[in-house]
């Protein structure tokens, strides 16, 4: 009961910032699902907002049977010339606007692209975190702190086989830890074969529901142009391989749902990750070094 209180508080101060920045209300009784880094292709936002895109779609659709609601926080910074990854903000942006101003979604879902992500906010943000998103493509991420900072104060981690994610894991218990996609060896050994981003698209019925959502001008006042750059990357080159891994991320993100609905196991969970994370300590790194 003090660990959730504890959760709740720190929540509770994560809602008073986002109303501040954003003007968005956070129900702190909602899972907060959050990701914040630098903003790049390989660390795969895109994949997070497609799966906000499915959760939204959901409910529009009156297919809410096992759905828990959620607020949805992004935060980070992109190169300055790096238009890819600013357009993926300003996706996350207009997704959030769109489902912000949808009535229908109100109390089930809310999204925030957090400004100016920094050490000030984020001291803010790594307390609150109930899911710590960690989606890089395996074999990309050298090794990743965000991840360690998140599991220290208690949030649990949805995430692939990469970088420390992979320490992260064998150290809290592979039963806390939400895995999903391919392993490096399986990434290799698609794009040798000649990786199709479009067999995965005409084969999984949300991927392409959330995709042609966005193609469609949906989140960009009709305008289909604007985004057609994510589009086109998506469905004819995927280099960071979204397209593969979407129905596995899916397939995790309800096991997050079922895990969350039961209340002393997500707290359990919570509280095992903080017990077993010891080993990422500045300390010990110093000291090997």
């Amino acid at each position: 009961e003090r660990w959730r209180a504890i959760k709740l508080e720190n929540k509770q101060r994560l809602a008073e910032l986002v109303e501040v920045e954003c003007n968005v209300k956070f129900d702190t009784s909602m899972m907060f699902d959050v990701q914040v880094k630098r903003i790049h292709e390989y660390k795969r936002q895109l994949l997070n907002i497609l799966h906000v895109i499915h959760l939204y779609d959901r409910i529009r659709r009156g297919d809410t049977e096992g759905l828990q609601a959620r607020c949805v926080l992004f935060g980070g910074k992109a190169a300055p010339g790096y238009h890819m990854a600013k357009l993926v903000i300003k996706l996350i942006n207009s997704v959030a606007e769109h489902i912000d101003n949808d009535p229908d979604v109100n109390g089930r879902l809310k999204v925030v692209f957090v400004p100016d992500y920094n050490v000030k906010n984020s001291r803010c943000i790594h307390p609150a975190a109930d899911l710590s998103e960690q989606l890089s493509l395996a074999g990309k991420e050298a090794s990743g702190t965000g991840n360690m900072k998140f599991a220290m104060n208690g949030a649990l981690t949805i995430g692939t086989l990469d970088g420390a994610n992979i320490e992260i894991r064998e150290a809290v218990g592979q039963e806390n830890f939400f895995l999903f996609g391919l392993t490096a060896a399986e990434v290799a050994g698609k794009k040798a074969a000649g990786y199709e981003p479009l067999v995965y698209y005409r084969g999984n019925d949300q991927l392409r529901a959330a995709i042609d959502l966005i193609a469609s001008g949906h989140f960009s006042h009709g305008d289909q142009q604007l985004f057609q750059p994510l589009v086109n990357s998506l469905l004819y080159r995927d280099e960071y391989m979204l397209c593969a891994d979407y129905q596995s991320y899916l397939d995790a993100q309800n096991a997050v749902e079922l895990t969350w609905r039961n209340t002393d196991l997500w707290t359990r969970m919570s509280i095992l990750n903080v017990a077993r994370i010891g080993r990422f300590s500045a300390d010990r790194a110093v000291k090997e070094y």
